[in-house]
């Protein structure tokens, strides 16, 4: 495929057409007549040798192939505007954009809160926005990274993406502060027998993965989206969870919880921030990434206590 050869323009009336399903439509959401908009939906049929849209009843459906493409030409439509809105300089005191950045209820709390902190006292017109990261984070990462600025995770998730390495934290167990069957110590019998909490997307989790490897299979009784709600589904309970040390500290006012120390040698979680090479040389991802690390390192030189 010779790109020299395309016309990009092409890209908007593709997804235009392919999200409104509607010639007269499409043409309207861009800026196109009717007549041009047809002539576009022409181009592409020869190109793509498909139909795309085919007419069923008194309205159009996408084929196989524009089905395919609907989401493809999304993705591609947003890596072209964040390629062609790409600076060679950045002033965060006068600049007004927005940032979005995939992350876990998690990695908001602990360090989301702290960034978001700094960017409205440094950087007026930055606006951030958290997007749950999906499920196909693992599957599908380059596609998420290149339509997104970047995504906060540790590492032992994935890899040959650049990251930045924000702060390390620890694997620790929350039970009940009143829990009848736990004293100051766990067992890994305590592990084996208790009912479990625990944060349902299973890529976060190597120290999940971890367990397994040392033989021990947690009896689930309650799984949900948020790492957040594990202290408060544990408490008043003889449930148990694995929380990060950091997130488990900052909710022990609301949850009537204990830490307790895992009864084995957890691996370490070191959060970091992940972006798309599109983004390597770009001023505006430059400083974020800038403050971000700063941002980390203050956070790293905290007590988590």
């Amino acid at each position: 495929m010779n790109l020299a050869s395309l016309d990009l323009n092409l890209v908007v009336a593709l997804r235009a057409l392919l999200e409104e399903r509607n010639v007269t439509r499409a043409g309207r959401r861009i800026g196109l007549s009717q007549p041009a908009m047809s002539a576009a939906l022409a181009r592409l049929r020869r190109h793509f040798d498909d139909d795309l849209l085919a007419r069923v009843g008194g309205h159009y459906e996408l084929t196989a192939l524009g089905q395919v493409l609907l989401d493809r030409t999304s993705t591609a439509y947003d890596l072209l505007e964040r390629l062609f809105s790409s600076q060679a300089d950045f002033d965060p005191a006068v600049e007004k954009r927005e940032f979005t950045l995939l992350a876990s209820d998690y990695a908001v709390t602990v360090f989301g809160t702290e960034l978001a902190r700094v960017v409205h006292e440094e950087a007026p017109g930055i606006r951030l926005r958290f997007t749950q990261t999906p499920p196909t984070v693992v599957e599908d990462t380059a596609t998420l990274l290149s339509a997104t600025d970047g995504l906060l995770m540790p590492h032992g998730v994935i890899s040959d993406f650049p990251a930045t390495d924000l702060y390390d934290d620890r694997w620790v167990f929350v039970v009940a502060d009143d829990h009848p069957g736990i004293g100051d110590r766990l067992t890994r019998k305590d592990l084996a027998r208790l009912p479990w909490v625990t944060y349902q997307r299973t890529y976060d989790a190597p120290a999940v993965r971890q367990l397994g490897m040392l033989g021990i299979e947690p009896r689930v009784e309650v799984s949900v989206d948020s790492f957040q709600l594990l202290p408060l589904l544990v408490a008043g309970t003889r449930r148990i969870a694995l929380v990060q040390e950091r997130l488990a500290r900052s909710l022990a006012p609301l949850a009537p919880v204990r830490v307790l120390e895992p009864p084995y040698e957890a691996v370490p979680l070191r959060e970091a921030l992940w972006w798309h090479p599109v983004h390597t040389h770009d001023a505006a991802h430059i400083w974020l990434r800038e403050t971000a690390a700063r941002v980390g390192s203050r956070l790293a030189g905290s007590p988590q206590a």
